[in-house]
């Protein structure tokens, strides 16, 4: 048969090893890196907990979107109902009086957790906190969130109230990636409005004190769920997401936040393993005006490797050879397929270095002679 599948086993990185696992003390956890988009962590990911204020993110979220299609701007006022201003909890210490701007609203959400913040922008924006929460529910389906399901914009205690912690990943990531313009608010480490919350001015983010690139994003507690956080941290050209739930204390979440920021971070190094351009291997041509062909990596291929050294990283690649010419240069025949010990696997496309036209009179005539000859000499093979 002309064409076979062909394999090749490459050794791109052979001093890199596995990295040490991850055991979190958290009842559910979800680590990302965001440059490799590599889940680096995944306990109970997928199970639809009680959110306590993370859920918040959500509320930040529309009231994001409405800002991005114009239907507020940051200076927007919402007036102040009695159900906003009776809310426990944390507050912005609103009163009916009070038209806060969806700017001071923004910080309140954020900094002060204010549960009356959060009413105020849901009836400002839909009437009211069930349409509002209802159009959560809709807006986290459509964005993937498939564990997700919203009662009240504040994550008050509700049966109706939960999310995942892989849904909680996707909904930073969105509002990092999305609202650049509004993400360095999670960083802010203070706000007090109208001077009436001196008490509550603090950010509760334990990670903005600790260094180490963090820079958001929202923590939550309720006696059922425990205590948990929705962090991310850059460091260098990585940023990494990591949301975690069920701890026992305040010193509990940030000593288990902190060790998994550090993981993420140390446990892993950022290479560029293929750039783009550069030949891979060659592949032979059949019947074209060239016998080989070199193959390329569509991209520059960076992944996340293991910083301790023990085995190799392997690539894999396939495509069904010889080629057969004519070909442009840039033409996807095969793929690349690089595997990480305990990492999900990278599948990247393959390209013709160079285009190859048709062989000549004379070059079928010699290829199909070369043909011709293996043919004889394998039929001539005595049996054994």
């Amino acid at each position: 048969m002309l064409f076979k599948r062909f394999l090749c086993v490459l050794a791109l990185l052979p001093f890199i090893g596995q990295a040490q696992a991850f055991e979190t003390r958290a009842s559910a956890a979800w680590v990302y890196d965001m440059a490799t988009q590599t889940v680096l962590m995944d306990k109970n990911a997928d199970e639809s907990l009680p959110p306590a204020s993370m859920s918040k993110l959500m509320t930040l979220n529309l009231l994001f979107e409405a800002l991005r299609d114009g239907r507020v701007t940051m200076e927007t006022t919402f007036n102040v109902s009695t159900r906003a201003k009776s809310m426990g909890g944390s507050t912005m210490f609103l009163n009916e009086r009070d038209r806060p701007t969806v700017r001071e609203l923004i910080h309140g959400v954020i900094i002060n957790s204010g549960n009356d913040a959060c009413v105020v922008v849901a009836e400002g924006l839909a009437g009211t906190e069930e349409a509002f929460a209802r159009q959560m529910t809709e807006r986290a389906a459509a964005l993937g969130m498939s564990n997700s399901h919203f009662a009240n914009a504040s994550g008050w205690p509700d049966p109706g109230q939960r999310m995942s912690m892989r849904d909680l990943g996707i909904l930073a990531l969105r509002l990092i990636t999305e609202f650049p313009e509004y993400y360095p608010i999670f960083s802010e480490t203070e706000f007090n409005y109208a001077d009436r919350a001196p008490a509550n001015r603090h950010n509760r983010n334990p990670m903005l004190a600790l260094g180490g690139g963090a820079d958001g994003m929202k923590t939550g507690h309720t006696e059922e769920a425990g205590y948990g956080l929705v962090g991310s941290a850059k460091q260098g050209e990585r940023r990494v997401i990591f949301v975690l739930s069920g701890m026992a204390s305040e010193k509990e979440r940030a000593e288990e936040a902190d060790r998994m920021m550090s993981w993420a971070f140390r446990q892993f190094v950022l290479k560029t393993v293929v750039k783009a351009g550069d030949p891979i291997a060659d592949a032979d041509v059949w019947l074209g005006s060239a016998k080989t062909v070199g193959l390329v990596a569509a991209q520059d291929v960076s992944m996340l490797v293991p910083a301790i050294v023990q085995d190799g990283v392997k690539a894999e690649m396939r495509y069904n050879g010889p080629l057969k010419a004519p070909f442009a240069a840039g033409t996807e025949v095969g793929e690349l397929i690089i595997t990480v010990p305990e990492l999900p696997e990278r599948r990247i496309p393959l390209l013709t270095q160079t285009a190859v036209g048709q062989a000549g009179f004379m070059q079928h005539l010699q290829q199909a002679a070369i043909v011709l000859q293996k043919r004889f000499l394998s039929d001539a093979e005595p049996a054994t």
